[in-house]
């Protein structure tokens, strides 16, 4: 049995990223597949975001938008590979699931509890109200599912900055709840795996920039002493098959391009506690992890970052980086027995109101198809017609409205055509951004200007007959030869002129802009800054978080960041902007 736990940075852009949500769940080829950081609300839930053949799925979503989150903020889902959703007798199938672990939310159809039912909180947890429960599970971050032989956690730990002490508070609330709930299992006799980002590195090992004190963080120093090495009874699988592996990381920052240099860390886990399954547990060298985890590692091909992409200060900027900012893990399973035949808790998302309640008969997918089609049809006549009355099938009307089509057409199509398209012309090209090129190109158009302007032109590829009357000269409707050959020498006339005072006015604008352009250059060259480390123009950033400096804009080194020993990395150049500068005097 395989089992991967991915940080997918939203799922909507990843099912984007491979087309589609079957086709991602494939990739990662697993038994079990644990998302964390879905970013969807419950009313995202929809048959082609949640629901893929061969897969059972569940989902816990954000229910709140305290301090400024959306409903769509965090969020996570477990997909579970099975050949059967009804008296299966496969440990991938869960026999339970619960969203959550306080026991406060409903597992009823999915989401809600019913209202005549009142959810009794989880054993381990009673020390703590029911409105701590509720805060803490409220943000979507945790899903379990029991598989008879083993119950599995599905978690994304909360995230809290240094100086942001009411979510610090909630991180070590939401742990030390988690805890109480782990051991009241393992207390059970029940076997527990845990898997997802904690978003936390537990040593100096696992992070590319730790500091000697990086250690002392009070969160780190609770997950160590979790682990067994330290009398704790959680083994940190990955560690354990990989015990002085370096730069094993997970994460990398976005903002910085620090996977160019693996300048990240390792944040997403897979642990595991209790007993193995040969009833040895009294012996030493017999637990779960021993006996029944046969691999751990990082995959790394899901990094966005790929050897051979050019550098960023090289022309790479350009290069769009598919992916989330994190990597799976995955373990392997051995010697895992099937369980009884269960079928799917009604947790899942096939009991979904907004997914079962929105498949279609085959009838209708027609039904609506031929309605659509004849929509557009009547929207391509209409608009060049709008006096004549919409078709019906029959074909008696059809090849009478036909007839009329091409007598009007062969009447009307001329005058017509033509605006239709320069509306669409001016519509396309309004508001769209000018490229320089286009300043130096010659006019294949007529340009329209006052009567007084000196500039007017002509072109002969825009000059209809039908729309020229100059000093009298006939039409073509009535023209004869004579007539005729007076009237193009007046157009050639009038063009030639034309074309002359254009190639002046042409020559005259294109030397304006490059001397504007040269002046722009010069004047770009003499104002960006350049970092101090590569000598190299550096990048504005704007700062956006809280605070007496927000919304100042500064500069940095355009590098990745990386080690401080590489030259090739950032140099750590900073500069605050002269503007900004300014206007905190100003103040």
């Amino acid at each position: 049995m395989k089992i991967v736990t991915y940080n997918v940075n939203g799922l909507r852009p990843r099912i984007q990223q491979y087309g589609s949500l079957p086709k991602l769940l494939d990739s990662l080829n697993a038994d079990i597949i644990c998302f964390q950081e879905t970013k969807l609300s419950k009313h995202d839930l929809r048959a082609d975001l949640v629901r893929a053949e061969g897969y059972e799925s569940f989902f816990s979503c954000t229910r709140t938008s305290d301090r400024g989150r959306s409903a769509g903020y965090s969020g996570v889902a477990t997909f579970c590979r099975v050949k059967s959703a009804f008296l299966s007798n496969e440990v991938a199938l869960p026999i339970a699931a619960e969203e959550g672990f306080t026991g406060l939310l409903g597992t009823s159809n999915g989401y809600e509890s019913r209202k005549d039912e009142c959810p009794s909180i989880a054993e381990g947890l009673e020390c703590f109200s029911r409105d701590e429960l509720l805060k803490v599970d409220s943000e979507g971050r945790c899903l379990i599912t029991d598989h008879g032989h083993f119950v599995l956690f599905n978690i994304y730990g909360p995230r809290a900055v240094q100086d942001d002490s009411d979510r610090i508070q909630f991180k070590l609330t939401f742990f030390k709840m988690l805890e109480r709930r782990w051991e009241c299992l393992l207390h059970q006799g029940r076997r527990i795996i845990i898997v997802g980002d904690l978003n936390i590195a537990p040593a100096a090992i696992d992070r590319c920039d730790a500091e000697p004190d990086f250690e002392k963080n009070e969160f780190r120093k609770w997950f160590r002493s979790l682990l067994l090495q330290n009398g704790g009874r959680l083994l940190d699988v990955f560690r354990a098959k990989h015990p002085d592996r370096k730069g094993a990381y997970t994460c990398w920052s976005q903002s910085t391009g620090a996977e160019e240099f693996n300048f990240g860390s390792r944040i997403d886990h897979i642990l595991s506690a209790g007993s193995c399954l040969h009833g040895e547990e009294n012996q030493e060298g017999h637990d779960f992890g021993t006996c029944h985890v046969a691999e751990c590692d990082i995959l790394m091909q899901f990094q966005r970052w790929k050897p051979g992409n050019t550098p960023r200060w090289k022309g790479g900027r350009s290069i769009k980086l598919e992916g989330s900012d994190h990597v799976p893990v995955y373990t392997s399973l051995v010697e895992i027995p099937e369980v009884l035949e269960h079928s799917t808790p009604s947790l899942s998302t096939r009991y979904h109101p907004q997914v079962y309640g929105s498949q279609q008969t085959l009838v209708s997918m027609f039904a609506r198809r031929q309605s659509t089609e004849q929509v557009i049809s009547e929207e391509r006549i209409s608009p060049l017609f709008p006096s004549q009355e919409k078709f019906t099938s029959t074909p008696e009307n059809y090849d009478s409205k036909a007839s009329q089509i091409k007598v009007l057409g062969s009447r009307n199509n001329a005058n017509i055509l033509p605006s239709i398209v320069a509306k669409k012309k001016s519509r396309h090209g309004q508001g769209s951004q000018l490229t320089l090129n286009s300043f130096f190109q010659k006019c294949t158009r007529s340009e329209t200007s006052d009567s007084s302007s000196a500039d007017f032109k002509i072109c002969q590829t825009d000059i209809s007959y039908s729309q020229i009357d100059l000093n009298g000269v006939p039409s073509a409707d009535d023209e004869s030869g004579p007539s005729k050959d007076c009237r193009l020498n007046v157009i050639d006339n009038i063009q030639n002129e034309g074309q002359l005072d254009a190639c002046d006015s042409d020559k005259e604008k294109r030397k304006v802009a490059l001397q504007e352009w040269q002046r722009i250059q010069q004047l770009m060259q003499n104002s960006v800054l350049l970092c101090k480390g590569h000598r190299e123009p550096c990048v504005p950033r704007i700062v956006k978080k809280a605070g007496p400096n927000l919304g100042r804009r500064f500069y940095v080194c355009a590098r990745a960041q990386g080690p401080a020993s590489n030259p090739e990395a950032n140099c750590g150049y900073f500069k605050w902007a002269a503007a900004s500068k300014c206007k905190e005097k100003g103040k």
